[in-house]
């Protein structure tokens, strides 16, 4: 009998090494792929870049069996890609997206943000090691560091990679997979809403599928539910019509930055919470919402301490609460010169970039009414446009205001059975507890997915949740292309009950 097992756990041990390895293997081919895929820049606001990155994804997505397509748009093209389709299965619709955020090379560490660097921890940093040091053995702490590495172009090499080894394996999937490819995310897809209407039969699903965003930070397998929507609004206020000496006109000339600073000042309370009747009505967090809430293996402390502030404001009780509400945000604010370049000026503008988030029961619209109306009341006239000399002189505060566009919210029932299926086999795949994520804070454009093809959505992150994703410096670790691989996997290879 000891023999036996003795011979058992050999054996079964030998089988683990051969996939680890065979993971490995394909881990080394998907470093390979994306660095390849990163030189392609990808700024969202280039639409040669958007092009480039089309081209090598159909060859890509050609090379792995689907059929592929470039869907026009009222402005940039969507890449779709499908394996082909058999009647008697579900459909799987799998959203990324390939744009990414503009760069500016001085703020990296790297010369290239384009070409990607191989680091490896450093006590409290990173230092740069040769890709000739990737052998059979790699290192899955090491990290790539450079544009869309984490957001999102790996999770589509983790896709690609895993149809390899289903193909190896000669492995059915159980669903029909579709893919759609988003090259305008970073700027709001504004195109989406009508591009699904357009091409709805094509796109048609039974559930959807994002591959976007960081793991929960403890590592473990992640899902979430719902996403917050976007808004956006920019606030300028007026002073003299040129930058005039403070000291002849400092005391006189109404000074616009002290004017947009009272506005915004009371806009929130001392406890960080939106001061603005009605901006938080309709929400509603019952015992069972409140339960998957704390379900979450948050630490507030932790949180406080690693973005280092003693006091979180008080819109919710916890990290994840506070996700439930709408935020107001000032993401941006400037007037006159600072720094080495201050001069002793009064002003003749004072302008701040806010974004509001939304949750399902927000709607977008309103909330920006109800902030300028809030704006209407403090004694502001309103422009949509830099107002003329006769405005100017006929209202004792003018302001202008311009509306970005509406994103959408969404969120997912947690009993949908297509989420438990997810949820169990991440479960199954890490031999982990998954983490399960009612809203998560920031955004991705898939209102529109649902709005019209009426199918549940599921986000599925891959990626290290300190990947400085939208920053200098942005990363994946490598580790979590496996997790990427093994989770695709786990997905595309397993059967619904």
């Amino acid at each position: 009998m000891k023999k036996a097992a003795i011979l058992l756990y050999l054996l079964v041990f030998s089988v683990s090494a051969q996939d680890d390895m065979a993971l490995k293997s394909q881990v080394a081919h998907a470093i390979t792929e994306l660095r390849e895929f990163i030189a392609i820049p990808n700024d969202a606001l280039n639409a040669d870049d958007i092009d480039d990155n089309i081209f090598w994804l159909k060859k890509k997505f050609g090379e792995r069996g689907f059929n592929t397509a470039v869907l026009e748009t009222e402005n940039l093209p969507l890449f779709f890609a499908a394996l082909p389709i058999e009647d008697d299965k579900p459909t799987m619709l799998i959203y990324m997206h390939f744009d990414g955020q503009s760069v500016d090379p001085s703020k990296w560490d790297q010369p290239n943000p384009y070409q990607v660097v191989l680091k490896a921890p450093d006590g409290d940093g990173y230092k740069t090691i040769s890709f000739d040091e990737l052998d059979d053995d790699i290192n899955y702490d090491w990290r790539l560091f450079g544009r869309s590495t984490s957001d999102d172009k790996s999770p589509i090499i983790m896709l690609l990679n895993t149809i390899d080894i289903l193909k190896k394996e000669d492995k059915e999937i159980p669903f029909n997979i579709k893919v759609i490819l988003d090259g305008e995310e970073e700027k709001s897809s504004k195109p989406l809403p009508k591009a699904v209407k357009q091409y709805r039969e094509l796109l048609e699903a039974d559930f959807l599928v994002i591959a976007d965003g960081p793991v929960h930070p403890s590592g473990h397998p992640t899902i979430l539910y719902g996403c917050r929507g976007i808004t956006t609004l920019t606030l300028t206020t007026y002073g003299p019509i040129k930058p005039q000496h403070s000291g002849h006109y400092g005391n006189y000339a109404p000074n616009p930055g002290f004017q947009l600073a009272q506005l915004l000042a009371g806009m929130k309370d001392s406890d960080g919470r939106v001061a603005i009747p009605g901006y938080y009505d309709g929400i509603t967090l019952d015992d069972s919402v409140q339960e998957v809430l704390k379900s979450v293996p948050d630490s507030d402390a932790e949180i406080a301490d690693k973005l280092q502030f003693k006091s979180a404001e008080k819109v919710g009780k916890s990290y994840q609460e506070a996700l439930q509400y709408p935020s107001l945000n000032i993401r941006g604010l400037g007037s006159g010169w600072i720094g080495e370049k201050a001069r002793t000026i009064v002003p003749e503008s004072a302008t701040a970039e806010l974004d509001l988030r939304l949750v399902v029961e927000s709607d977008g619209n309103r909330l920006k009414k109800l902030v300028k109306d809030h704006i209407a009341k403090q004694g502001f006239h309103i422009v949509d446009h830099v107002p003329t000399k006769e405005e100017r002189m006929a209202h004792e505060k003018i302001i202008t205001v311009t509306e970005g566009t509406v994103t959408d919210a969404f969120r997912t029932d947690l009993n949908n059975p297509y989420g438990k299926f997810l949820t169990e086999t991440l479960k199954n795949t890490f031999e982990k507890d998954v983490v399960q994520i009612r809203t998560t804070g920031g955004t991705v454009p898939i209102a529109a997915f649902i709005n019209e093809l009426k199918i549940p959505a599921f986000i599925v992150p891959m990626v290290n949740a300190d990947n400085n994703q939208h920053s200098p410096n942005e990363n994946l670790k490598i580790g979590q292309l496996a997790y990427g691989i093994k989770a695709f996997y786990g997905i595309l290879s397993s059967e619904m009950n």
